[in-house]
């Protein structure tokens, strides 16, 4: 049954929440260990919460999950987790992660318990209605990255806020695109919201997700507020992996069927991964040594 937990609370799925370490990157304090302790603890507090929701969700969609190919084999689905056992871990996990969330930080405490507010109500029914449950998607990660800036007490610009819902709208509108095409007929009984899109209709959003997300970052490197900031002109050099990482997660999903799972793409596509590492390592490079 432990083991049946620990996979319901989806570890693989925690890499959405290295996104936190937005901030400190881009505050240039990731050399700072006080600093950078605060928001690994914070990382792994959002990893647990994101654990609690998994746990509810998959109790709700339990008959729904029965019925597709591929989720039909987690644990509750599957009858290997009992869902009172889920159920009662997630309310305890989640209380003991809020308690430690307020703890570390207060307001990195309050951001955290409306994260958690807000994907139970995305399980309840925000995930029921039509562009709102990408829209509370996207919140989320907002929500991470306001988070890793709160708990090390630090300014975030509004132009990665921005950059953030974009891409993470990019990867929810792709994900609903996956679900749609490998489901076929049987796409609206596993997702009843599905019967509001095609694939015709995502296209068109991905399409605008795209193009602004692009221009957002191009744009946030380039401002004068940003090279100000940094002091130096060069963040731009990042933009070419941006440009080729989307192009490349475009490929994947219209090329090759991809897209349900961007955790499982980013930690299994090669190319994908050597792009995201020379990004981190550029940004690294600019950021903390290449000063005008």
């Amino acid at each position: 049954m432990l083991t049946a937990l620990i996979e319901s609370l989806r570890p693989k799925q925690w890499i959405k929440n290295l996104s936190i370490f937005a901030a400190i990157i881009f505050s240039q304090n990731l050399h700072d260990l006080t600093m950078l302790y605060k928001v690994c603890v914070a990382c792994f507090i959002f990893c647990l919460i994101s654990g609690c929701i998994y746990l509810i969700n998959d109790v709700l969609d339990i008959e729904n999950d029965r019925q597709h190919p591929l989720k039909c084999k987690r644990p509750i689905p599957s009858g290997r987790l009992n869902p009172k056992v889920a159920i009662i871990t997630s309310i305890g996990l989640g209380c003991l992660c809020l308690v430690l969330s307020f703890w570390l930080e207060p307001k990195f405490g309050m951001v955290a318990a409306i994260y958690f507010a807000l994907l139970v109500g995305y399980s309840l029914k925000l995930k029921q209605i039509v562009i709102v449950d990408v829209m509370v998607i996207a919140l989320g990660f907002v929500l991470r990255v306001v988070s890793g800036a709160l708990v090390i007490q630090v300014e975030i610009s509004s132009w990665l806020l921005l950059c953030t819902i974009l891409l993470a709208l990019f990867l929810a509108l792709s994900k609903r695109r996956h679900e749609l095409t490998i489901l076929d007929k049987q796409a609206t009984e596993h997702r009843k919201i599905l019967r509001e899109y095609s694939p015709y209709f995502l296209d068109q959003m991905i399409a605008v997700v795209t193009a602004s997300t692009l221009m957002a970052y191009a744009l946030y490197t380039m401002s004068a507020e940003t090279i100000a900031k940094f002091n130096t002109p060069y963040l731009n050099l990042t933009v070419p992996f941006v440009l080729y990482g989307i192009f490349r997660y475009l490929y994947l999903v219209h090329q090759k069927g991809k897209g349900g799972s961007p955790t499982t793409i980013m930690l299994t596509d090669v190319p994908l991964i050597i792009n995201v590492v020379l990004w981190l390592i550029t940004v690294e490079v600019i950021l903390y040594t290449a000063r005008v």
